[in-house]
């Protein structure tokens, strides 16, 4: 940024990196890009519903999401987005715009010019799937009930106790390349396992477990808080030892 920031006019990036899980820190980020007058924005595909990203008081101008992840809305399921409220209202701001974010009163009348609703409302590009709104309903309510901070919470001890697991079992083959500040990751550990390649990601799936596999030798694993217990985390590492042996 100090070398060619009064070039950059957008800094976007993931919140939470998918191949290694680390989190990274969203209001310094935002900071350094408003510092050189860049529009700073975040993609919260792994963040939403895993890590708390406070986007207001960090800042940043927009961020963007799925939530068929970490927020069980299933795949195919509506995208959110966030617009700082400072732009609520900044219509020349340059849009991709579609008749959903047209304002209600004069929506289905198509005489008008576009008139963008203020706030995020303004981005909508179309009429949402109501069949999987029904879902993700369903879902922000459960974590509305459960409460975000407590589920951060049992987040970092599950997780913690997945590492503990891990370094127990004293295997040279396996390291974990997620960061070990839990403040710097969300739920999700990366095993990096030598020498291995997909049969392994294949043993452990007949042996029950659901995780993910990512090229060439990653085992992504990620106990979310919401549904997964300390006796998930517990069996998976034994499953683990079982197939490494």
């Amino acid at each position: 940024m100090k070398t060619h920031g009064n070039e950059i006019a957008l800094l976007m990036i993931g919140s939470t990196n998918y191949y290694t899980g680390q989190s990274f820190p969203l209001k310094k980020i935002t900071e350094l890009g408003h510092k050189h007058s860049c529009m700073v924005g975040f993609d919260l595909a792994h963040g939403a519903g895993n890590i708390q990203p406070n986007l207001h008081e960090t800042g940043a101008d927009f961020a963007v999401w799925c939530t068929y992840k970490y927020l069980n809305s299933g795949p195919g399921s509506l995208g959110g987005c966030f617009v700082h409220e400072r732009h609520a209202n900044n219509e020349k701001l340059n849009r991709f715009a579609g008749w959903w974010g047209h304002n209600k009163k004069t929506r289905f009348n198509m005489r008008h010019e576009f008139d963008a609703l203020p706030g995020a409302e303004g981005w909508q590009l179309s009429n949402p799937p109501i069949l999987s709104m029904a879902a993700i309903r369903a879902s922000l309510d459960t974590f509305a009930k459960a409460g975000f901070e407590n589920l951060r919470k049992k987040s970092e001890k599950l997780t913690g106790f997945l590492e503990f697991l891990l370094d127990e079992m004293n295997n040279d083959s396996i390291k974990i390349i997620t960061p070990r500040n839990p403040e710097e990751r969300g739920c999700q550990l990366s095993i990096q396992v030598k020498n291995a390649d997909k049969s392994l990601h294949t043993k452990l799936t007949k042996a029950g477990v659901i995780s993910d596999w990512r090229e060439p030798d990653v085992i992504r694993v990620a106990p979310a808080p919401l549904y997964n217990s300390f006796e998930d985390v517990f069996r998976f590492s034994e499953k683990l030892k079982e197939v490494l042996n």
